[in-house]
């Protein structure tokens, strides 16, 4: 992997870990509400973990594998 490959990826690992917060952050303001959007509720869980998994694989690509 180039230097400019890896700089994409964590380039896109920032934004993803960005959106994963921002997501957070409307979830639990969507429990607080009286009647919350149950339907968008369960979009937002799902979006959220797409995003950690995808996360997850970036991270994969970033690190190195170390050979035991």
């Amino acid at each position: 992997m180039t230097n400019e490959d890896e700089r994409e990826l964590e380039a896109e690992l920032t934004r993803l870990q960005q959106e994963h917060r921002d997501l957070d952050a409307a979830i639990d303001a969507m429990h607080q509400s009286p009647a919350p959007d149950l339907l968008r509720l369960q979009r937002l869980k799902k979006r959220k973990l797409l995003l950690r998994d995808r996360i997850a694989f970036i991270e994969d690509q970033i690190t190195p594998d170390i050979i035991a």
